[in-house]
């Protein structure tokens, strides 16, 4: 699904797909030569976040980042969308759109739409900057260290928080991307320890001041973030 969902948008931008696959994945290496992709080893190190800073390592002249996983798709139109916006200002390092959370068949079963507030609440509200279909700015994401990977579930948060500090951040409410929801994927199978992650990650951002309160608007926060996941996972 992501394979495809790359091959289809090719016409539409200059696209160099990479990905990091395990050495033994056979069948999984064969797919990607099909979709025409270059194959980086996975490092195994920090698992996800390890892969992704694998993947980013690849890089040759390319001047942004954008990281899909299995679950993910892209949107016909997105990355040539959030390109246009990152043009706009050469102060931009992060462009992010809508994302569609769809089921095994496609069908669109919630939709995470923040716009600009996502980016604003990002220290203490919940983390809606989407990471499939996010367009990241090479030159920052090296700058900032790439991908934390003693962070599991939140080195994408990690990434957005330190990145916004080094340059601004540019959005569009137009969906961009896809998530397929299911049980079974880590951050919905991990949500208490994802949510857990999440709070340590944010309080570490704020200023010292505030750090010693967080919890009076963290737990609320949190307490949401799992009840929509327990709607999303009804449908």
């Amino acid at each position: 699904m992501a394979l495809q969902s790359v091959a289809d948008r090719r016409a539409e931008s200059s696209l160099r797909l990479v990905v990091v696959v395990p050495t033994r994945a056979t069948e999984a290496r064969a797919m990607v030569r099909e979709f025409g992709g270059e194959i980086v080893d996975d490092p195994q190190r920090g698992k996800l976040a390890g892969a992704m800073n694998a993947g980013v390592a690849a890089r040759l002249d390319e001047e942004y980042y954008c990281g899909l996983g299995d679950d993910d798709l892209l949107r016909p139109g997105g990355i040539a969308l959030l390109h246009s916006l990152m043009k706009r200002n050469p102060r931009n390092v992060v462009a992010y759109g809508g994302c569609d959370y769809i089921d095994d068949s496609g069908k669109t079963i919630g939709v995470s739409r923040a716009g600009q507030w996502a980016h604003r609440i990002l220290a203490w509200g919940p983390d809606l900057v989407p990471h499939p279909g996010t367009l990241i700015k090479l030159d920052a994401l090296e700058k900032v260290g790439g991908f934390d990977e003693a962070r599991p579930f939140t080195m994408d948060l990690d990434a957005f928080l330190k990145l916004k500090r080094v340059g601004s951040f540019v959005s569009t409410k137009t969906s961009v991307s896809a998530f397929r929801w299911h049980r079974e994927s880590m951050t919905v199978a991990n949500r208490k320890v994802s949510n857990r992650e999440a709070r340590a990650t944010k309080r570490q951002y704020l200023p010292r001041a505030l750090q010693p309160i967080s919890p009076l608007w963290s737990y609320p926060v949190a307490w949401a973030i799992s009840g929509v996941g327990r709607i999303l996972s009804s449908r």
